[in-house]
């Protein structure tokens, strides 16, 4: 009967993880404790789906679960006996071996950052407050100028510039923007704006994002405001981002969430339906950027419903 009941057990636990998702859920919870939505984000996949699994696993003593209020959170049983961590071990395994091992572990990176970001949660219920209260004289064009005070005095290449409003904002402050587009005439227009604002610090020149003209380690700061999901090769684009910045200096990217609206690529001559953290967040350390950091900081109620994102990296 002992018999019959290991063998029960083994091939319960064959089953359990002869699924691949199953295999990607053991080895990310093998290095953190993770919740469903969690989970979800990092695997991409939906929760009912991520749910019956965990459910599984849970069911032949592979995984266990603790509640956090209202939510679940799940690691690996740290109670298994000897059978049990055997068969995690070839799980850890074979999920190293899946083709969406390395963006699990980018995602599983972002995840646990965002989980110490407070000051981010805390800006997004400032501004959640903000929008919800009126108040004479109080609008985010007043807030935008009051934060440009306090910029330093930086050198700053803001790519894929357009007509150049924010590289005008910037000039204000900073001690020198370049500004580059592929557009002929928005250079134009921009070089002709700066000129009668008396922007003599405000440079605009032709050129596109993968190979912009401005030399190596020459600005403190490189801009990529919605203008990567027009380039060709972004991954290039953030290499020579990292190229023309000095070191110690900053890439910062404000850029569309992933989305389906396909009309965009007809409507706005986009030819990226934005991106996904996990590649973002893969190019930015594939140029070489340290301390990359990426977050969702806006959603518009409207639809479709356009997410941005921010990504940050210093070189």
């Amino acid at each position: 009967m002992a018999a019959r009941t290991g063998m029960s057990s083994t091939l319960k636990s064959l089953r359990a993880l002869a699924d691949p998702t199953r295999l990607r859920i053991v080895a990310l919870l093998e290095k953190e404790e993770l919740s469903v939505n969690e989970l979800q984000e990092i695997t991409c996949l939906g929760q009912s789906r991520i749910s019956t699994h965990l459910g599984l696993l849970a069911e032949t003593g592979l995984v266990s679960a603790r509640r956090d209020g209202k939510r679940t959170f799940y690691r690996l049983s740290p109670h298994a006996d000897a059978h049990i961590r055997e068969f995690t071990q070839f799980a850890i395994r074979g999920a190293k071996e899946l083709p969406e091992h390395d963006s699990d572990l980018v995602n599983l990176r972002r995840v646990h950052a965002r989980r110490t970001e407070q000051a981010q949660v805390y800006f997004n219920q400032v501004a959640g407050r903000f929008d919800r209260s009126y108040g004479p004289g109080r609008s985010w064009q007043a807030f935008g100028h009051l934060l440009l005070r306090i910029l330093p005095p930086l050198e700053v290449a803001d790519l894929g510039s357009g007509e150049g409003l924010l590289s005008e904002l910037l000039a204000r402050r900073c001690k020198r923007v370049i500004a580059v587009d592929n557009s002929e005439k928005m250079v134009e227009f921009g070089a002709r704006k700066a000129k009668e604002n008396g922007l003599t610090n405000l440079e605009f020149r032709q050129g596109d994002l993968e190979h912009p003209p401005i030399t190596d380690a020459s600005v403190d700061l490189v801009i990529l405001s919605q203008a990567l999901h027009h380039a060709d090769n972004p991954a290039l684009a953030l290499a020579s981002a990292h190229r023309i910045l000095r070191p110690g200096g900053q890439v910062l990217v404000l850029d569309l969430v992933k989305h389906r609206f396909e009309k965009a690529q007809e409507l706005y001559g986009d030819r990226w339906l934005g991106f996904a953290e996990s590649d973002l967040h893969q190019w930015l350390e594939n140029a070489g950027f340290k301390k990359v950091e990426i977050s969702v900081v806006a959603r518009e109620e409207q639809e479709p419903n356009f997410e941005t994102l921010l990504a940050t990296g210093e070189k």
